[in-house]
């Protein structure tokens, strides 16, 4: 959430990267610079009247010691006034504050100053292309073929026990997802990165301080008796372990990594595009989460996307690195890159990770700060990634690294898998 100070101070600024992020409703900056005028204005109000009546207080006892019972009563008389004006001025300042919160939570992170202009995904900037393609023969098979034919996969059986997105792993592609979690959550470690396990379901302030309320509320999967949503990433609850608190300078960065089922609605999503592991309702992804000196957090968004770009290579999957034009980035995000992987069968790229940084975003709405060398407290930066979702990986590594004898599995899995071949 953008602080009022700094929407106040850099109206224009505001203005220009909204714009940039294809914000349509700019008005609302002049009516939350309005609704903070008036809020100051009774503020200011209340605490004159405070003030008032505090140095009353302090009169009618001087008068009652001087025996003036007189005066010291006509000043008692007036203090039921003060107090019914004080109380109003409360009730008025909680309604503004009320409406000036409920215009706040409307606006999006602010992009960075690197971010393209652009509106759809096809003025998103290439950043870099790794590994060569891979030219497969005639009677190549897409991955929701492949995982009928090797018995992988079965998305009718999820149809029948839930609907459509819920597949049912089974035989080796049960053991290739198992490898694939423990792989990456073992590589996280390495990096650094504490392993978390989280619930699957958060309340809504979680989901709010992380940004997915009220932004993406018909997207997630919502527990109505209890009130509570299906969490649509492990950033959230992880995110949400340092909901209020004030981390000390030399605790930073704070690295997290947990895997977790994710639960999206993928409301409205058809055709061939969103076909078999292309995009599902539930899914498994390891994340990794960091939060960052402010100073620092653009050099960690640097080394957490070479985190990822490690394992694609060490899985020898063809990729390419986005960053993602204003109109196409998300709600809470100030810059993020898109990895991609190759489909050969396909012929088209697949989106398997996103790396962000959304700066102070997060934090302003998580009460999330650290005590920096001046003993002041600060709003921290808070990142995070997918490192990575496993369907569409899945689906690449079926794809093209298929022969004539088999699936070949990749070198850094086998030790996790136990087997070379898929066949």
């Amino acid at each position: 959430m953008l602080q009022v100070s700094f929407i106040r101070e850099n109206r224009e600024k505001v203005l220009e990267r909204l714009t940039v992020k294809n914000f349509k409703q700019l008005d609302l900056i002049d009516e939350i610079i309005s609704l903070d005028d008036q809020r100051r204005s009774t503020q200011t109000s209340m605490d004159n009247v405070a003030a008032e009546a505090n140095s009353a207080a302090k009169q009618i006892g001087d008068f009652m010691r001087n025996g003036k019972k007189e005066e010291a009563e006509a000043l008692k008389a007036k203090t039921g006034t003060w107090k019914e004006d004080i109380k109003n001025f409360g009730d008025q300042l909680t309604a503004i504050e009320e409406a000036l919160q409920q215009k706040l939570v409307l606006l999006p992170n602010l992009p960075h100053q690197s971010v393209p202009a652009g509106l759809t995904p096809e003025e998103n900037e290439i950043v870099l292309e790794h590994g060569d393609k891979p030219l497969l023969g005639e009677n190549a098979l897409p991955h929701w073929e492949l995982a009928a034919k090797y018995n992988l996969i079965d998305f009718e059986l999820g149809v029948k026990i839930t609907g459509a997105g819920f597949p049912v792993y089974k035989n080796k592609g049960a053991k290739l997802q198992r490898a694939l979690i423990n792989y990456f959550i073992d590589e996280a470690e390495k990096a650094g990165y504490s392993e978390m396990v989280v619930p699957l379901m958060v309340n809504e302030a979680s989901g709010f301080g992380t940004g997915q309320l009220p932004d993406k509320e018909g997207q997630m999967y919502f527990v109505g008796l209890d009130n509570l949503f299906l969490i649509p990433t492990a950033e959230v609850p992880i995110t949400n372990l340092y909901r209020d608190v004030i981390l000390k300078a030399d605790e930073l960065p704070v690295k997290n990594c947990g895997y977790t089922p994710c639960f999206r609605r993928e409301a409205g999503s058809y055709g061939a595009h969103v076909r078999g592991l292309n995009r599902l309702h539930q899914f498994d992804k390891v994340e990794i989460v960091q939060i960052e000196h402010p100073d620092k957090s653009y050099e960690t968004l640097e080394k957490m996307s070479l985190h990822v770009q490690g394992l694609l290579q060490n899985l020898g999957l063809p990729y390419r690195v986005l960053r993602l034009c204003g109109g196409d980035m998300g709600f809470a995000s100030a810059l993020t890159y898109d990895m991609e992987t190759w489909s050969a069968a396909q012929q088209r790229w697949l989106e398997v990770s996103s790396v962000s940084n959304f700066e102070t975003f997060q934090s302003n709405r998580l009460k999330l700060r650290f005590r920096n060398a001046e003993g002041k407290t600060q709003l921290a930066h808070t990142l995070n990634g997918s490192a990575l979702a496993l369907p569409r990986i899945v689906a690449t590594l079926l794809e093209n690294n298929q022969t004539e004898n088999g699936i070949k599995v990749p070198e850094a899995l086998v030790p996790y898998t136990k087997f070379e071949w898929i066949n």
